[in-house]
């Protein structure tokens, strides 16, 4: 126990207890469902790219590079998973394996430093901003998008060797968050401006979708103690729960968010349609 260092909890889980069957196969299969999603994703985010104006078809573009990163990332995690625990016949659990690497959450952290900056500028190429300037926007969301993503890269390599520094480190991107939180709250409210009323219920749904997807990763970070420090949550339920809210979240903030923003393009895009006929 004391040679894993800053492992992630899901090794200590692996080499004390040892995972059921069921929690082993359950998060293989949760991990598989991830980069399966992505790869979706990405297919419907191409052959959907022509269906809307030339203007708007950045943020398919940037959709369909936030599936490949994603695809590759969580593709590699879920190969990680599976040679980092070896079954174990006489005990019927699967254990850490001595010949494995660890498994490490840090691929997550990896692919939401390439395609969180790149999904906060994917709203700024649909909507239209009304006071405050494209370049600030985008600035402010790559600065804080990548500090919350690696100040929180390098709290969960704290979760079990130091709560103190996980906490803090944890607290400190969480600064970052909320400001992201405010910006794009900002620019959903300007977006509004002027569209027609079925574009406004889209950015109240990708609101809703931001604030609910968004939350679940504090969540899954604080997850082996939600319930106390060696709680309920410090246990392969807690592996399981941990590795379900992440892959639900990359699933709405990524895929469905990027989804709605494209059928949002395509209402602005229809609109613009109506416009130039009428100027005709």
């Amino acid at each position: 126990m004391e040679n894993l260092g800053n492992a992630n909890f899901e090794n200590f889980i692996g080499a004390s207890e040892g995972y059921s069957e069921i929690a082993y196969q359950f998060v293989s299969h949760i991990l598989t469902l991830g980069y399966a999603v992505m790869l979706a994703g990405l297919l419907y985010f191409i052959l959907t790219i022509r269906n809307v104006d030339k203007k708007y078809q950045m943020s398919n573009i940037l959709s369909a590079v936030v599936m490949v990163s994603a695809f590759l990332l969580l593709y590699a995690q879920a190969n990680n998973w599976t040679t980092s625990f070896v079954f174990d016949a006489e005990a019927g659990r699967y254990f850490l394996n001595p010949d494995g690497d660890l498994f490490n959450n840090g691929y997550r952290y990896l692919n939401w430093l390439i395609d969180v900056p790149m999904l906060l500028f994917q709203i700024l190429f649909v909507v239209c901003l009304t006071t405050s300037k494209f370049a600030s926007i985008r600035n402010q969301f790559w600065f804080s998008g990548a500090l919350m993503i690696i100040t929180g890269y390098i709290g969960q390599y704290y979760e079990v060797s130091n709560l103190p520094a996980f906490f803090i480190w944890g607290g400190v991107s969480s600064l970052f968050f909320f400001h992201i939180l405010w910006v794009m709250k900002k620019v959903i409210n300007e977006g509004k401006v002027g569209i027609p009323t079925k574009g406004q219920k889209i950015l109240n749904n990708i609101w809703v979708l931001f604030l609910v997807s968004w939350f679940l990763y504090p969540g899954a970070y604080l997850m082996p103690y939600l319930a106390g420090v060696d709680g309920y949550f410090y246990s392969e339920d807690g592996v399981m729960a941990r590795q379900l809210v992440y892959t639900i979240a990359d699933v709405c903030s990524k895929v469905i968010y990027g989804v709605l923003l494209g059928n949002l393009a395509l209402i602005l895009s229809n609109k613009s349609e109506i416009v130039e006929s009428a100027n005709a």
